[in-house]
């Protein structure tokens, strides 16, 4: 390929920013629960940020509501954690408590599932994810077990895989309660596999990409959560 081609794919290629957030919002925890203000706080990290895609973990099903329309009122969706009889996991308020996505976009399909490997506890964790004609979007909040964490990792980096992560632009973040690199406990790296790459926060939260390029991560401070906000920026086609 001459440099001027090289040149022109260089710029054609898009940047895809991914807002990772944890907001802490179900009321269970009382240790990091702050209320409404998280979610005011989330729109305006939206607002600065201006994500082309939010993924949400510990939050309520109408936390949705209230976020799209910093997002545009793209596509979204939300997935419930599940109990082990399979009724949904509930916020305080009686709302249903899990994992949800908005996008910019429009004209998505979604889908979601339940690990196979559980830890035993009252919570069964699950993956969503919305699938465009151009690109599929995944979040997922994973067990606080390591060795169960590892193997829901495992199996939802194969399950993208298997949907052919390879040649279209595909994204999973979330909260991994998992660590790179650890003096203890399971590194989140031995989860990753090709055609994946992975950036994290430093501490449980990662976005890992696959047929997208990377251009820079930004850990922005919350004061209404026990987590930053992971803002990875990605390039597409």
């Amino acid at each position: 390929m001459s440099s001027a081609s090289s040149a022109s794919s260089a710029s054609a290629a898009q940047s895809y920013r991914v807002l990772q957030l944890n907001l802490c919002h179900s009321g269970v925890n009382t240790s990091c629960f702050n209320g409404a203000d998280v979610i005011q706080e989330a729109r305006d990290i939206i607002g600065a940020r201006q994500p082309q895609a939010v993924t949400l973990n510990e939050i309520c099903r109408d936390d949705l509501a209230q976020l799209a329309p910093s997002m545009g009122n793209g596509h979204r969706v939300f997935a419930p954690a599940l109990r082990p009889d399979g009724t949904p996991v509930r916020c305080v308020n009686g709302d249903e408590y899990g994992n949800g996505l908005i996008f910019r976009a429009t004209g998505a399909t979604n889908f979601s599932g339940v690990y196979a490997t559980q830890d035993g506890g009252s919570e069964r964790r699950v993956y969503v994810c919305a699938e465009f004609p151009d690109l599929t979007g995944c979040t997922t909040h994973l067990s606080t077990t390591g060795n169960v964490a590892m193997a829901q990792c495992k199996a939802a980096i194969a399950m993208l895989r298997d949907r052919g992560a390879a040649t279209r632009p595909t994204f999973l973040a979330g909260d991994f309660n998992m660590r790179y690199a650890p003096l203890f406990g399971q590194n989140v790296q031995n989860c990753n596999s090709a055609p994946f790459f992975r950036k994290g926060d430093g501490d449980v939260q990662h976005v890992f990409a696959a047929s997208m390029g990377f251009e820079r991560t930004d850990v922005v401070s919350m004061r209404y959560t026990d987590h930053p906000a992971l803002l990875v920026t990605l390039t597409r086609p």
